[in-house]
């Protein structure tokens, strides 16, 4: 029994779910060539631009006329038509892509943070040490992973056994090729690199340029 207005469908035995966060977790095909290049130029923008992982303003890496920056343009641009596809949203969209370089050496991280100003958000790994150094302390640590947090505050607090509501985060040990796609309000948290070798990375933001299309009808 479809509701149509709500672009939701209650099943046959009358379950409804709601208010679902989509992420999107894939492998890219044919990564290691570009993937290589991307690596040389990041690391080669790193030594000519002091603060290159902090300065998220400057916003167009991949629109730069570079064979590996074009490749992966259109490697975002197909996971985000998958990715609205399959969330439902299957008009036309038309958005503009903001995309810059993280080197993460060792110690480094990033606060918990949301992406404001954007629709979806996501990162690309070019590469992830898999070891760190052994240390001292906690064994629990998840060097280089992500994690996301549960956007409805609270919504664990009453879970009994088996409720999928009882995990409030989501964490994700990457690796060279992967590529990640979330809503920009999704708070995630980039734990500590551990390794002398760096974490490489690009992270995206996706601005949907303005349509009366994307005007919901409402109930």
């Amino acid at each position: 029994m479809p509701d149509q207005k709500a672009g939701r469908a209650i099943t046959s035995t009358g379950m409804l779910k709601l208010w679902p966060t989509h992420f999107m977790q894939r492998q890219l095909p044919g990564y290691e060539k570009p993937t290589d290049l991307l690596q040389m130029l990041i690391l080669r923008m790193d030594t000519e631009q002091e603060n290159l992982t902090t300065n998220y303003l400057s916003t167009g890496f991949l629109q730069q006329q570079h064979p590996a920056t074009q490749w992966l343009l259109q490697c975002v641009n197909k996971t985000v038509v998958d990715y609205l596809h399959e969330s439902g949203q299957r008009y036309k969209a038309e958005w503009h892509v903001q995309s810059w370089p993280n080197v993460n050496r060792f110690g480094d991280y990033h606060d918990l943070h949301n992406h404001p100003h954007s629709y979806l958000s996501g990162t690309y790994y070019v590469q992830v040490p898999q070891s760190g150094k052994a240390l001292a302390g906690r064994a629990d640590r998840r060097p280089g992973a992500i994690s996301f947090y549960d956007p409805r505050p609270q919504a664990n607090m009453t879970a009994v056994k088996d409720d999928p509501q009882i995990e409030a985060e989501y964490t994700v040990m990457p690796q060279a090729g992967s590529i990640l796609l979330w809503p920009s309000f999704l708070h995630h948290f980039v734990h500590p690199n551990l390794s002398d070798d760096p974490r490489i990375s690009i992270s995206f933001n996706i601005v949907l340029k303005w349509s009366d299309e994307l005007l919901p009808q409402q109930s």
